[in-house]
């Protein structure tokens, strides 16, 4: 694909034009194009790949899987594989043929030059589909993680820019994912953290959402904030969803799932031991 002189801009507020449309993202997603960046050739600055997933019933583009595309690219031009793009489309498909191509990630802080491009390209597999930028270089102290939607700006029949627009990213995740994610968008990092350290992450975030809502709740009887109706039916399900339990049964309940969890963790300690030990085993007998 050879360059355009269209200019590329850049809007970093959601569109208000455009309010229902959204995009969730897995973190496997992430951690794969995290994984591509790793392991990306010398010479490349950064990597793009495809995005696959599935458009909900409300509108919502729900990413779920990736896969990187080799692509050469420099000032005036950008090279994509198609036929190796192609080629993993194929294979994704056969084994999850309800995946389909919903956009495009790119590595990096926000959009350049190349992005109308390659974007162009992925407009003609899919009508309106999600740019996903993905800043593995940490620019602004964190992996910020941002998806946008194209529009092309016209002056009568001449097409003078490509503008990306910022949509909400739903990041949702499980606990284990999230601890996962946080570690990974980390700057530095010392080691991984156990299970017991990140089920004491998880407990000191649950107690942190708890005291904002304890204060929230006694802000709206002070009548100092507005009552929002929407958060309170979000308050009153959770409090609604909690098992009446005394707190000795709860405690027991606690305790014995953490005793199953450590045994689990022993015998897969002893497990990994034994196949150690008899893999060595074996490779003894055949040098004997």
């Amino acid at each position: 694909m050879a360059a355009t002189d269209r200019t590329v801009l850049q809007c970093s507020s959601p569109s208000s034009s455009s309010p229902t449309l959204s995009a969730k993202v897995h973190p496997l997603v992430i951690f794969n194009i995290c994984d591509c960046y790793v392991r990306r050739p010398d010479q490349a600055e950064r990597v793009i790949g495809t995005l696959l997933g599935s458009v909900l019933p409300d509108g919502t583009i729900d990413i779920r899987n990736s896969y990187a595309v080799p692509h050469n690219e420099s000032v005036d031009q950008v090279a994509l594989d198609i036929e190796y793009h192609q080629n993993m489309l194929t294979s994704h498909q056969k084994v999850n043929p309800k995946e389909i191509i919903v956009g495009w990630y790119s590595t990096g802080l926000g959009v350049t030059g190349g992005s109308a491009l390659i974007h162009e390209f992925y407009s003609r597999e899919v009508p309106n589909p999600i740019h996903l930028t993905v800043d593995t270089g940490f620019t602004l102290g964190e992996g910020t993680i941002k998806a946008y939607v194209s529009n092309n700006l016209s002056l009568g029949d001449r097409q003078i820019a490509a503008q990306f627009q910022e949509i909400p990213l739903d990041l949702r995740m499980i606990e284990a994912e999230r601890i996962g994610f946080d570690t990974l968008k980390a700057t530095t990092v010392d080691k991984i953290p156990s299970d017991l350290e990140g089920m004491e992450a998880s407990m000191e975030h649950l107690l942190a959402l708890i005291d904002d809502m304890y204060k929230y709740v006694d802000d709206v009887v002070e009548r100092r904030v507005a009552p929002d109706n929407k958060i309170g039916r979000f308050i009153s399900d959770a409090v609604g969803s909690l098992p009446k339990l005394p707190p000795s049964a709860f405690d027991k309940l606690v305790n014995d799932s953490l005793q199953d969890h450590l045994l689990l963790l022993y015998l897969s300690s002893i497990t990994r031991t034994q196949l150690s030990l008899a893999e060595k085993l074996n490779t003894a007998a055949q040098i004997l």
